[in-house]
């Protein structure tokens, strides 16, 4: 009888489990790639500056993980990330009309890029995506002086946002 009740306790909390999980497949590098290169990703927005950022990003985060050396030539390494900056935009979100002309108030900035992650010698990619995208909003404030100030940081937000995830995804497999 005791036995009955600790097994149907013990079924009840395996049944209760919520169900949820992490979708990714693992590690899907190859133990063999030490050494990755992440050459200047392409530009084709127009925004100054904003390729040496992402490139930059991708490459600290790439380094974070520890695993990796990681240099900006595609020469003696063993799998290169390759990305093109296809688009970027900055759009207002909120609006105020206290000083009776209605201004921007809040901004919300995009990037979208297109990334190839292989190892060399692969003819098929160890990841890609045509369209990978990450966004990042910022205060406009009182005063429109703040402005480039304002997108300055949120562009450096958004530059490791978009690494932070693009290196999770070609590594876990998301």
């Amino acid at each position: 009888m005791r036995r009955r009740c600790l097994l149907a306790a013990a079924a009840g909390t395996l049944a209760s489990g919520c169900g949820y999980s992490l979708q990714g497949r693992g590690i899907t590098t190859d133990s063999s790639i030490k050494r990755i290169g992440v050459p200047l990703f392409k530009d084709t927005s127009g925004k100054l500056g904003l390729d040496t950022r992402v490139t930059q990003a991708v490459m600290e985060e790439f380094l974070k993980r520890g695993r990796f050396t990681v240099v900006r030539e595609i020469t003696n390494v063993d799998a290169v990330v390759e990305g093109e900056i296809v688009s970027w935009s900055v759009t207002p979100v909120n609006f105020s009309a206290d000083t009776g002309l209605t201004q921007a108030t809040r901004y919300a900035i995009s990037l979208t890029a297109s990334v190839v992650y292989r190892k060399i010698g692969q003819q098929e990619p160890l990841w890609a995506n045509d369209a990978f995208s990450q966004r990042d909003e910022y205060d406009m404030g009182e005063n429109a002086q703040g402005y480039f100030d304002r997108e300055e940081q949120s562009i450096e937000r958004l530059a490791a946002a978009f690494a932070r995830i693009l290196v999770a995804a070609m590594l876990e497999a998301f």
